[in-house]
């Protein structure tokens, strides 16, 4: 069946009071406090509608009113409030393969959704800023101890990770020399570190926090280590993508993001969603 929501946020498109920068949070600053990125004037556009998917929680779902909700979703909120467009912003949610179409025909100004800028897409869509980042962690039982430096530590113990996975091109090219285990599943490798047959595990932060905070846990984990960027395999970061055409929107958004990183918005929507901070 051809799903489609349409979710219009022009009355809802008010962002609500947020605190200043958010404690205990290590979210990371894009931006340079020095550099100045000038307000476009959108006096002339008509419209701002969003796209985005309902199939990537915390980012983009439907919560339990309906509605479209996540990260990203209360992100394109607060972009709008900042450039003052709220009664022109909406955002419709479609299926991920749609989403390009769907932008290239015209029917939406811009990507809200994490697609990644790769050279074929910079060839035909302007990106943002990146506006958050996914890095890679180590994960083990509280009780184990990682001293520095962690890569001899690491060397020392059996790890963990997604058999053909991303985290584990990054780990074998990081650590060439420590030994690792590949699982099918996260379930037997979240499993197999529970019952310590192995040391620790190496993967997506965001999704390691997540399970870090979950009952199937019992309080059993932490992270260990640093977060691993690792640009060169997991990309520059989540961007909001318009037409060439539209390029002057990426200036706004830009603008936008800048100014609700130094409000402390950005932030605040992280541990929002990401209550175990990934950082």
């Amino acid at each position: 069946m051809h799903f489609r929501i349409v979710a219009s946020l022009i009355a809802a498109f008010i962002v609500a009071a947020l605190p200043g920068l958010a404690n205990g949070s290590d979210f990371p600053h894009y931006w340079d406090g020095r550099e100045h990125v000038a307000k476009p004037d959108l006096s002339t556009v008509e419209r701002i509608r969003f796209v985005t998917t309902v199939d990537y929680p915390p980012f983009n779902f439907v919560d339990a009113t309906g509605r479209i909700s996540g990260f990203n979703v209360d992100l394109a909120r607060a972009i709008c409030n900042e450039l003052g467009v709220t009664a022109i912003c909406q955002i419709e949610a479609r299926p991920w393969n749609e989403l390009e179409p769907t932008l290239e025909s015209g029917e939406a100004e811009a990507i809200i959704a994490g697609l990644k800028p790769t050279a074929a897409l910079r060839e035909k869509f302007a990106f943002t800023a990146p506006y958050i980042r996914l890095p890679a962690r180590f994960m083990a039982l509280k009780e184990t101890t990682f001293p520095e430096p962690l890569a001899k530590t690491v060397s020392e113990k059996t790890v963990g990770v997604i058999a053909g996975s991303v985290h584990q091109a990054i780990f074998a090219d990081y650590f060439p020399n420590a030994h690792w285990v590949g699982f099918p599943t996260r379930e037997l490798m979240f499993k197999d570190l529970q019952e310590k047959k192995i040391d620790v595990v190496f993967g997506d932060g965001s999704d390691l926090s997540f399970w870090i905070g979950s009952p199937e846990a019992k309080s059993c984990c932490a992270f260990v280590g640093g977060p691993y960027i690792a640009p060169q395999f997991l990309g520059d970061g989540m961007m909001i993508a318009t037409t060439l055409e539209n390029s002057k929107l990426v200036d706004a958004f830009d603008f936008a993001l800048k100014a609700i990183e130094e409000k402390g918005i950005t932030s605040e929507l992280y541990l929002r969603y990401f209550p175990v901070d990934f950082y």
